[in-house]
């Protein structure tokens, strides 16, 4: 079965190719960026329109249309915009094909696309991505929450900080460089049961910034702060559940400092840690693709049957929430 598959909850627009097997034939990007501003959703589902059609070429340069025998797409969660922009091109090409539509939870994907890559069997999972933070686990046919964010995710943290000291946006790779440079100052530390905080954080060390405090010190002592947070929790959610490996997946699952402390925290307690290839640690097509497969493979019968004008998005969707059926 080939697989034509689009995401666009977020920043990122792309399309790709995948087969059952976990081939990947096309896979094709296009990031809406800034300067200095941030996310403004309207902006950014007027860029994923724009390039769709391009990105559409380029895929199609790789592989036959005729070949598309699924199309998968990210309902949800994410921001309404860009979900809707996605959802109408999606639509689009399944009419014009004849062929099913699944529409798939962007964080089950993220989830699954790990273990395709690391063939990690039984993690307890780091979605670690802009705006969702989770510790999450897997037990009874369902994904369950450890801990989360109880205000912004991680990424969404380093870009907010980013953007009030100039770095633009995306701004985590940036502060990721300048963090190389720095030393350790004290930020607020907050950790509420399995629960995290980052505002505090975050506000911390824009007041620091405007004292004069140097950038890059500034820069090191976010990343060590909120990373520090993230493997106190995950190290307690693998003590409760029994776990031997973490999973690092999401967009700052790219980020080499992270994944060095969750590994050693890992070492430590003898078990195994993973992180997703780099390429497709943020928002791809690819994990899309494979997500709507496995959903496919599992229920074929209904998605034959659904009707396109019965899919919709799912913007506040949380992967708790997904009835995971397929494993």
């Amino acid at each position: 079965m080939i697989t034509l598959c689009l995401e666009a909850t977020a920043h990122t627009a792309a399309l790709g190719v995948i087969d059952d097997k976990g081939k990947i034939l096309a896979d094709a990007r296009d990031m809406y960026k800034t300067e200095k501003e941030g996310l403004i959703p309207l902006d950014v589902a007027k860029h994923h329109n724009k390039v769709f059609p391009e990105l559409l070429k380029q895929v199609l340069e790789e592989v036959d249309i005729k070949d598309i025998g699924l199309i998968a797409f990210s309902q949800g969660p994410g921001l309404s915009p860009c979900l809707l922009e996605g959802m109408r091109f999606a639509k689009e090409l399944a009419k014009k094909l004849n062929v099913p539509l699944v529409g798939v939870s962007h964080l089950a994907a993220h989830l699954e696309i790990g273990k395709l890559f690391t063939k990690a069997k039984d993690p307890v999972f780091i979605l670690a991505t802009g705006a969702n933070t989770q510790i999450i686990f897997f037990e009874e046919d369902r994904y369950h929450i450890s801990g989360e964010t109880l205000d912004i995710g991680i990424g969404n943290a380093l870009d907010k900080f980013g953007r009030k000291i100039g770095l633009g946006f995306p701004a985590g790779p940036k502060i990721e460089e300048l963090a190389k440079r720095g030393e350790y100052i004290e930020l607020p530390y907050t950790v509420k049961g399995q629960d995290l905080v980052f505002a505090g954080l975050v506000t911390e060390a824009i007041n620091k910034y405007k004292k004069g405090i140097k950038m890059e010190d500034l820069c090191y002592s976010l990343q060590e702060t909120a990373f520090a947070m993230l493997c106190e929790v995950t190290e307690r959610a693998m003590a409760h559940c029994g776990k031997k490996e973490a999973l690092l997946i999401g967009g700052v699952a790219a980020n080499k400092r992270l994944m060095e402390m969750l590994d050693i925290m890992c070492k430590e307690r003898n078990a195994k840690f993973y992180a997703v290839p780099l390429k497709y640690s943020g928002d791809n097509a690819i994990m899309i693709g494979w997500q709507g497969i496995l959903q496919y493979k599992s229920n074929k019968k209904y998605y034959d049957n659904l009707k396109l004008k019965d899919i919709d998005i799912k913007p506040g969707w949380r992967v708790d929430e997904v009835d995971v059926n397929w494993s």
